[in-house]
């Protein structure tokens, strides 16, 4: 960037904290449906084991090691008008979701909630574009079923996932596309 008198400011992006967008904006929503009454659905925390600790005091406490117990499942879960609802967010820079951002134990943990009765999907960001897409497990499962690709186009999430339309309050509603879910299982 240019600035008066020739000085020249550049500035890099880092990719740190992808996704911290997305989640931040999940994070918001579920706020929002907390604090109406509308549904309970929490970021579940990484599961570690702590194993050393520098103790200066209690209240300066640093965690200087950590290892992970098991792979986590998803990022989310809850319950929504009687229904459990378990879900993986992820973004994309790319017009495809790559595949290797979603591990099998995921996409197992999400068929089992669904065998089970519940809901369990993925939200994809499509950053460029800024768009989100709500995919259920069984159309994300038909595609890796009938699929060789390493990715999932953008396509497919238009064509079998539903958009999730940008609001101001909540900001990221996809509650309105699990209620479309529910209404198109009975």
């Amino acid at each position: 960037m240019n600035y008066p008198n020739g000085i020249k400011k550049t500035f890099k992006i880092s990719n740190s904290n992808r996704g911290m967008n997305l989640e931040q904006n999940l994070n918001d929503t579920n706020i929002f449906y907390r604090n109406n009454n509308i549904a309970v659905i929490y970021k579940k925390p990484t599961p570690i084991t702590i194993n050393k600790v520098d103790y200066n005091s209690r209240k300066d406490a640093v965690i200087k090691e950590a290892h992970f117990i098991i792979p986590s499942t998803t990022d989310y879960n809850g319950v929504y008008n009687g229904t459990y609802i378990d879900f993986e967010a992820k973004e994309t820079r790319k017009n495809y979701f790559p595949l290797a951002n979603i591990h099998n134990h995921q996409i197992e943990h999400l068929k089992k909630i669904k065998q089970c009765g519940g809901i369990g999907f993925i939200i994809v960001r499509f950053t460029v574009t800024n768009e989100n897409y709500l995919l259920e497990i069984g159309k994300l499962e038909n595609f890796l079923n009938n699929n060789k690709r390493k990715s999932i186009p953008k396509e497919y999430f238009k064509k079998e996932g539903y958009l999730i339309k940008l609001g101001y309050n909540p900001y990221l509603d996809y509650l309105k596309i699990v209620d479309l879910i529910k209404e198109s299982e009975k």
